[in-house]
């Protein structure tokens, strides 16, 4: 058995080419999902990316394993304490470890684990090859790795390759040569003059006026990535960035695909292809950055491809991507360990839907403490931090009418609110009951408690000087009462 799975970090759905998308964007993906089967309603259960590759590594929520952020206590997760044995939980039930327990080599070539010191990534793997970057890598840097490993490997039996791309994710890398394919077709047009002008008025990290973060300033390495979006010529630069950098990147797979299909074993070869996130390009007023629970962060792509089931499949129900653990598994005939969270869909390749589940509650606790509950056409977003956005308490979005996100019918549709409320707190509280004793906390709390989400943590004295100066000033009474805190840090 041979087994592909690629890691497309940052990779929204809405931006293929297999997805719906008009510009081309993604051709040799496009073939992969025509020839196996697309899931249109996968969602990552926690962003972004260090929650959201744990989930999906460990099979386990981050409520369940404590990693909801990027720093702090929330990026490692839970000690075993005196139960652990000579080896960890984490090196057996991972999912590269069981599958490399089934009899697969197991191989890893990217950079994700030193972008994050997350070490506990690669527990399963026999093989890994550091692209060397820490995620500032580009795929020239990753794509001669892979080739190297297919020409050596390819003939070998039974392997699992994970390779990690990075050329979606902040900063928008695509090479100067690679031009710009998209430089005369249209844009999505839900972006408007008017709305972009609101947006020049909002605060917060990734806003129009700081796409940088904190500031406007551009990385000349990074010439595609706008400091700030002052106009429609910015978004369009913004949105032309983002769709080089998955244009360059499905020319590099098609590079891995000729590979492969050279050494004779693409007929029955396994391709699993799909992200770690989504990202924010203007809705919620964020700009490019994945640092919210909203739809545009947390839904993601999902495709694959498997010998023997059928071609050009569509799946609509509602996933998490640790659903997948579960799935591949059954797919291999392995038993799945307890301690994963995942409910398997596998039979969806063959043309059996209906595994989904009914909703889905989703989470962010490294640029805001927030978590959604996606369900039928709707998302409700509760807000505990609002990484200095200004977010309402609550939001309600209809994604059927409204897929990215502008109007906010939390005031006209209390009914659903309340309910996605209830949802929300009966699944923290049975996760609540599942966790021994000594962890029994909402991971959020530990987030609250240290400061805030780690991009969130003493930036605000120095930002409110700089909404002054931009003519923001107006916002600085509310956010200092939101946050008091943050004039009073010690660290």
């Amino acid at each position: 058995m041979h087994i592909l799975y690629l890691d497309l970090d940052t990779l929204r759905p809405d931006h293929l080419g297999c997805y719906g998308y008009p510009r081309n964007t993604s051709p040799n993906l496009d073939s992969v999902a025509a020839a196996g089967c697309r899931f249109n309603q996968v969602y990552c259960s926690d962003a972004p990316c260090l929650p959201s590759r744990s989930a999906l590594m460990s099979g386990r929520f981050g409520f369940n394993t404590g990693v909801v952020g990027h720093g702090g206590t929330a990026a490692d997760p839970h000690l075993e304490g005196a139960k652990r044995d000579f080896t960890s939980t984490l090196g057996q039930t991972s999912l590269p470890a069981v599958l490399k327990q089934s009899g697969l080599h197991t191989a890893y070539i990217g950079g994700f684990g030193e972008r994050h010191s997350a070490w506990w990534f690669y527990a399963g793997f026999r093989e890994i090859h550091d692209s060397g970057l820490g995620g500032l890598e580009s795929a020239e840097d990753v794509t001669p790795l892979a080739l190297d490993w297919i020409q050596r490997n390819a003939d070998a039996e039974n392997w699992y390759l994970h390779i990690n791309y990075w050329d979606p994710h902040t900063p928008y890398r695509a090479p100067r040569d690679f031009g710009n394919p998209f430089a005369d077709d249209p844009f999505p047009g839900w972006m408007t003059p008017e709305l972009l002008i609101q947006h020049q008025s909002l605060p917060g990290p990734h806003s129009a006026q700081e796409v940088n973060m904190y500031d406007s300033s551009v990385d000349p390495r990074f010439p595609r990535q706008p400091g700030s979006v002052a106009d429609m010529v910015d978004w369009r630069k913004m949105i032309d960035g983002y769709d080089c950098g998955i244009a360059y990147l499905d020319q590099h797979l098609g590079q891995l695909f000729t590979a492969l299909q050279q050494a004779g074993i693409w007929d029955d070869l396994a391709i699993i292809i799909s992200s770690d996130h989504g990202e924010n390009l203007g809705e919620l007023g964020m700009y490019a950055e994945h640092g919210t629970a909203d739809a545009l962060t947390c839904r993601i792509p999902l495709i694959i491809r498997w010998p023997g089931k059928k071609s050009g499949q569509i799946d609509n129900d509602l996933h998490y991507h640790l659903d997948l653990a579960p799935s591949l598994t059954d797919l291999l005939n392995l038993d799945s360990p307890e301690i994963w969270d995942g409910k398997r869909f596998s039979s969806a390749l063959g043309g059996h839907p209906g595994t989904g589940r009914e909703y889905l509650v989703l989470g962010q606790g490294a640029h805001v403490c927030q978590r959604a509950v996606r369900w039928s056409d709707y998302i409700y977003i509760r807000t505990w931090h609002d990484g200095f956005h200004l977010f309402p308490e609550e939001m309600l979005f209809n994604l059927t009418a409204d897929p990215h996100e502008q109007i906010n019918l939390a005031a006209q549709q209390q009914t659903q609110c309340e309910t996605a409320a209830q949802l929300m707190g009966q699944w923290c509280q049975s996760h609540l009951d599942k966790l021994p004793e000594a962890k029994r906390s909402d991971p959020f709390d530990t987030v609250i408690r240290e400061g805030g989400p780690y991009h969130a943590r003493g930036q605000l004295p120095a930002y409110l000087r700089r909404l002054n100066s931009t003519g923001r000033g107006e916002h600085e009474t509310e956010l200092r009462r939101r946050h008091p805190q943050e004039f009073n840090r010690k660290d």
